[in-house]
């Protein structure tokens, strides 16, 4: 996986049984959208020499997905960059320049799933790519199950992800420290043929 640092620390999601949603049925064969209302992408970041950690979600996200008939699925999801908000206007200007997103000429961001195997536990194995500031690097992690019915499927997962291994290396006096979190609850709904 080249010098990304990716990984999923299961201990840190608490998942609420009565707020999970089990079935036994399959889930349907065929196209899957991303329910934007019910998905969430955030992000944290320690600053200020590791004292503060700079929070900000991605307002719009959008994804697609494929289910086979032996339950694996592939998809992609898709940020817009210039959708972070971090809830300081300044702070999220600079981060839509060329120090660090460069929006202008790379306004997304996309996993690409080649390959969302669900376990017995109520894990989904997920290897693929991702594409940030037109660098492309493997990811690979495990998701928790949280919702799973024949026509809807929510994931959610925590991410670490070096900034540095898709060239976003500005770091004025050593400022930020260590990589950045992804935070995701993403909820997939089947498409009716």
């Amino acid at each position: 996986m080249l010098n990304a640092t990716v990984y999923l620390e299961s201990s840190d999601l608490m998942t609420n049984p009565a707020e999970t949603t089990r079935s036994t049925e399959s889930a349907a064969t065929g196209s899957w959208t991303l329910d934007q209302d019910a998905t969430t992408v955030a992000l944290r970041h320690k600053t200020m020499w590791g004292l503060v950690n700079v929070k900000g979600a991605f307002t719009d996200v959008t994804g697609e997905g494929e289910v086979d008939a032996d339950g694996s699925a592939r998809g992609s999801v898709t940020l817009d960059a210039t959708s972070l908000d971090t809830g300081h206007a300044k702070r999220d200007a600079h981060l839509r320049s060329a120090d660090f997103f460069d929006t202008d000429r790379y306004p997304t961001l996309v996993f690409t799933a080649d390959s969302a195997t669900p376990d017995a536990r109520g894990n989904v194995e997920v290897a693929g790519r991702l594409t940030v500031h037109g660098t492309t690097r493997p990811l690979t992690f495990s998701a928790r199950t949280t919702e799973s019915t024949a026509t809807a499927v929510t994931l959610t997962a925590e991410i670490d992800v070096d900034r540095a291994d898709f060239g976003l290396t500005w770091n004025k006096g050593g400022m930020i420290k260590g990589p950045a979190t992804l935070s995701l609850t993403v909820r997939f709904v089947h498409v009716p043929a």
